[in-house]
């Protein structure tokens, strides 16, 4: 038996997608979209967006003839008993839905229904608001083809839950199939194709009504994009509490099988193609219908503000943040896709660039997309190495795989000050918190009553600056002043030189201080607020490099990169308020 011939009218995500799946399992696919570049890139056997395995399942239909697009949209209608139509439906400025593209697609489907005699099924794939698919495609095809629904034609919706990055393993293995008919024949077609397209593996179907299916895909977005909502609104309440943690209290109530696990990460919010613009589409459409929904329009809400909770974490950090060289790792609105649309990178960028900081940014596929909306005005690192380098504070924006492999080390060998903001939670805080500056969403922040008090020296001969590094954490790796912290029963200036004493084998005499600085998280155990003090050099000998310290004298003007915390202000107030008073 033959088996059903298919037309795809729409070449984005869910059409191609679907479309290549649709052939793959031998059924004969023609496609048609407005835009020639997509049919001439599809007819090569190439994608026009990256998602995992779909090129090879386009290359392997086109090469065996079973899937094909053409720039003739009533050649893909006359070749095929059935037609899916798969075209964008974006939002307009007032968030309500845009159904310009399925207005055409109904009315060249009409069209060329005109020139056929068989009956042939129309199914409506795409999102719409309810009562659309009867009143706008179910009208424009009768209006066009001057035929009758029903008897000349039938009419279905069939929309799709596809997760971008898994849209091809969501197709062959869905969690259920919904059916709107317009009649039992239209339904019973449609169900029967998917029985021979699922064979043995047949997914749980349900049969409805047109509205009702449309109503199904809106309500299923909303719902988990409330999730999601929601554990970010409780990830910022555990933010403000010392010693909580929203993964663990996330993972307590996934527990009860009544609230389930998935979605249920915290994170920076969401983005992409689907939610954002189902949720405003949704609630334009209720407020047409003279109802309230007040948890779609909570859940937009907490969502639009998610992003910058990343920004104040990274201020939290480092401070200001004006022309600091700030690393995002992350541009897709999640990871294995190119997809930028929504994404939450784009506004987190946008803010750090109003806050006059540097940008450099790395995503595994996602740039040359981040290109067309940023151009020249950040700067695109070709690797994950290259995005951290010299950089002073690194974002996590999307959780690809690459970055989850990276180690406190890599943070703090590359970067000029390891502070890392993690915006998808990939990261232990009890790995990571000891070894760098660590920030994460939803991860309860310290309360420092109890300020330790240290002394640093600068020490200055001619125009050189003595340095420490020290191999002891949490100033592993990095340059520092000499000096520490006091004792209990001393003095600063006593604690001052006996530090420098006990790490340099010289004897120093205080003899000003320098400025008085207080940052929080200078380090990991505890809030510090640092006295530093211009020292001259009274006796005793620099001491060679041991294995816990390496000191060396640097010119002022070229300093090392790497120095810890606060010491590169101070060092630079110092100079140059001497360079002033010289």
């Amino acid at each position: 038996m033959r088996k059903v011939r298919i037309s795809f009218f729409g070449l984005g995500y869910v059409g191609l997608t679907t479309a290549a799946c649709f052939a793959h399992k031998g059924f004969k696919v023609t496609c048609f979209d407005i835009d020639e570049s997509k049919i001439e890139t599809l007819n090569s056997g190439k994608t026009p967006f990256f998602e995992p395995r779909l090129e090879e399942l386009v290359k392997t239909s086109v090469e065996t003839n079973f899937l094909k697009a053409v720039k003739d949209p009533v050649k893909a209608v006359l070749d095929s008993e059935m037609t899916f139509i798969t075209v964008g439906t974006p939002n307009k400025e007032d968030g309500s839905i845009d159904l310009t593209s399925i207005k055409e697609a109904s009315k060249t489907i009409g069209e060329a229904l005109r020139l056929k005699d068989s009956w042939h099924l129309i199914v409506v794939k795409s999102t719409v608001i309810p009562t659309t698919t009867e009143n706008v495609v179910g009208n424009n095809i009768k209006k066009y083809s001057g035929k009758h629904l029903g008897s000349d034609f039938g009419l279905c919706v069939n929309p799709e839950f596809l997760r971008e990055g898994n849209a091809v393993e969501d197709t062959f293995k869905p969690d259920r199939i919904v059916i709107g008919e317009s009649d039992k024949k239209s339904g019973d077609l449609l169900e029967a194709f998917y029985r021979e397209f699922y064979n043995n593996n047949f997914p749980p179907i349900i049969r409805t009504s047109l509205v009702n299916a449309e109503l199904i895909k809106y309500v299923n977005n909303a719902f988990l994009a409330m999730k999601v909502s929601f554990i970010n609104m409780i990830a910022n309440l555990c933010q403000e509490i010392p010693g909580s943690d929203i993964e663990i209290v996330a993972k307590g109530i996934g527990l009860d099988k009544r609230i389930g696990q998935l979605f249920l990460k915290a994170g920076v919010g969401w983005g992409g193609s689907c939610w954002p613009k189902d949720l405003k589409a949704l609630l334009n459409f209720s407020v047409k219908n003279n109802v309230e929904l007040p948890l779609v329009e909570s859940t937009l809400k907490i969502n639009e503000a998610q992003p910058y909770k990343l920004i104040d974490l990274a201020k939290e950090l480092i401070g200001e943040l004006n022309s600091k060289r700030i690393a995002v790792l992350g541009l897709a609105f999640k990871p294995d896709t190119d997809d930028m649309r929504y994404a939450v990178s784009i506004k987190i960028i946008e803010k750090l660039l109003e806050e006059g900081a540097k940008v450099v940014a790395y995503d595994p596929k996602a740039g040359h997309n981040a290109k067309k909306i940023f151009r020249d005005i950040i700067e695109y690192a070709d690797s994950i190495q290259e995005c951290l380098k010299d950089s002073e504070c690194a974002l996590i924006v999307t959780e690809w795989d690459d970055f989850r492999k990276l180690k406190p080390e890599d943070f703090v060998k590359l970067m000029k000050i390891p502070a890392v903001v993690d915006g998808r939670r990939i990261y232990d805080p009890g790995l990571y918190s000891p070894k760098l500056r660590f920030a994460a969403i939803g991860l309860g922040r310290r309360k420092y009553h109890n300020p330790a008090f240290a002394a640093n020296a600068i020490i200055k001969e001619g125009e050189r600056i003595l340095l420490v590094k020290r191999a002891i954490e949490p100033c592993k790796g990095l340059w520092s002043l000499p000096g520490g912290f006091m004792e209990y029963n001393e003095t600063v200036e006593t604690s001052l030189v006996r530090e420098v004493e006990e790490e340099t084998g010289l004897k120093v005499k205080p003899l000003k201080i320098i400025g008085v600085y207080s940052d929080p998280l200078r380090s990991p155990v505890k809030h510090v607020i640092t006295i530093s003090y211009e020292c001259s050099i009274v006796g005793g000998a620099l001491r060679p490099s041991s294995e816990n310290s390496e000191i060396k004298f640097f010119p002022i003007n070229n300093l090392p990169k790497r120095l810890a915390f606060d010491h590169f202000k101070i060092i630079k107030e110092y100079t140059k308020a001497h360079s002033k008073n010289s």
